[in-house]
């Protein structure tokens, strides 16, 4: 439950003594203002009022467990742990400008490092001006390699030279940034697909992770950009960031219901060791 602290919490269990209509009422509005989004809130409270009744409950303490589990149930879409067993594994981050994905490409690198890897940082975005120079200062950070060119460039060229280096050096991991991408921008959407096919033409034996980097602050508009990338990127994860200090965690919800796709990563604060697995029980806990 400490990863998750400073998500604000419900604060309706502890200001009804009974649990009836009201009490229901005022959960789902709680909920939908947590970013939850209407439909998976309905259904939450719906399952919530089957259960109730099955069960006989009367305390508002024994409805908070039971929304917790209702909550863990709705996350379980799917491994929340990376698949990097086939090497050199390759992650590539996605996502729209702002959301923090060069940091968190750095943060990864340093979790994958203390995991006994040897990680490989790709420098895809050439198009940011000085983004390879901020990239190459998580790369130190992390002490890990990284391969980039000039501002520009070629990103699929940068990706090619990164797979190649990577088998030479004997790389478990390579991390591949890329430019930060309106979803509806189709000519960055194709030079994303074009990334794409390098990786599967120059590690066709890789394992190969697509993760969505999104802010948590952004709410329903993050849920917005995760179906719009989910149709041509074909993601495998999301590592949601800024997930400290907002009251829109119920964002999680949201994607894991509408997309299927898992949160793997969450991101809670700024230093280099801020980026936590997703604990879905932990969050639940957390979140009522």
């Amino acid at each position: 439950m400490g990863l998750f602290n400073k998500i604000k919490k419900l604060n309706i269990f502890s200001g009804f003594f009974s649990v009836d209509e009201d009490f229901f009422e005022e959960l789902e509005e709680n909920l939908i203002l947590s970013d939850m989004g209407m439909d998976t809130t309905m259904e939450a409270v719906e399952e919530l009022r089957d259960r109730v009744k099955e069960r006989k409950i009367k305390e508002p303490e024994e409805v908070k467990a039971c929304l917790r589990e209702i909550l863990v149930e709705m996350l379980d879409v799917g491994d929340t742990s990376l698949h990097l067993e086939e090497k050199p594994a390759v992650i590539l981050m996605i996502g729209v400008n702002g959301v923090g994905k060069t940091t968190t490409i750095g943060k990864l690198a340093n979790v994958l490092k203390k995991e006994g890897n040897r990680v490989l940082l790709a420098a895809g975005d050439t198009f940011r001006a000085a983004a390879a120079d901020q990239l190459t200062i998580w790369a130190d950070r992390a002490k890990v390699d990284i391969i980039k060119h000039g501002e520009g460039s070629d990103p699929a060229a940068v990706v090619f030279d990164a797979m190649n280096a990577a088998r030479a050096r004997k790389s478990d991991v390579v991390l591949v940034d890329t430019a930060g991408r309106l979803h509806n921008k189709q000519n960055l959407m194709n030079e994303l697909n074009k990334i794409s096919r390098v990786i599967d033409r120059e590690g066709n034996t890789s394992s190969k992770e697509v993760l969505l980097v999104l802010d948590a602050t952004t709410g329903q508009n993050g849920l917005i950009q995760a179906k719009q990338f989910g149709e041509s990127a074909g993601i495998t994860g999301i590592v949601l960031t800024k997930l400290d200090g907002t009251a829109k965690g119920g964002i999680v919800l949201a994607i894991a219901k509408e997309l299927g796709v898992p949160v793997k990563y969450v991101g809670l604060g700024e230093g280099i060791d801020d980026l936590q697995p997703f604990d879905p029980v932990a969050f639940a806990e957390a979140l009522v």
